[in-house]
């Protein structure tokens, strides 16, 4: 389990981390072996769900190394699809996320991180995330260390 804890709100115990992968967690498809390594890192305390339309067709092999479950949906429905998967996760949940098919899964969480990384970001995301970061390396990073999330989110 994940714990924030930031003075004058409640504690999250955040359980389930959901992963936009294009643009969020992978570049081109890809995921880059610092990514993958913090990816797993954050499987050590919570159930990680990699929420995709794989648009490279490469998300299940980058992933499955990982030990992380892939939900793959038609990408006309992405938007939709994201906010359920997260709204059906038993627990509270955080989620990355770096496009306007994000939104809904970004205000159906419990805590979100918007990455602006080499894919960019859509701007109308910000207004719905509580963090953004500059990469999702940096993004992952946060989760695994409560109190930079402290420190950027603190009263």
């Amino acid at each position: 389990m994940i714990s924030i804890e930031v003075p004058g709100r409640p504690t999250l115990e955040i359980q389930n981390v959901a992963l936009d992968y294009n643009g969020t967690i992978a570049f081109d498809g890809s995921i880059a072996p610092e990514v993958g390594e913090l990816i797993r890192r954050v499987t050590e305390v919570a159930h990680v769900c990699v929420l995709t339309a794989d648009t490279y067709g490469t998300a299940r092999a980058q992933c499955e190394p990982l030990g992380v479950e892939v939900r793959t949906f038609p990408s006309g429905a992405a938007a939709g699809e994201k906010q359920a998967i997260v709204e059906s996760l038993a627990g509270a949940t955080a989620c990355l996320g770096n496009g306007f098919n994000d939104i809904q899964m970004c205000d159906a969480a419990d805590f979100s991180i918007g990455v602006l990384d080499g894919e960019g970001m859509c701007p109308a995301l910000l207004s719905h995330v509580d963090v953004l970061a500059r990469s999702s390396a940096e993004a992952l990073a946060l989760l695994l260390n409560g109190n930079r999330i402290k420190a950027t989110l603190r009263p």
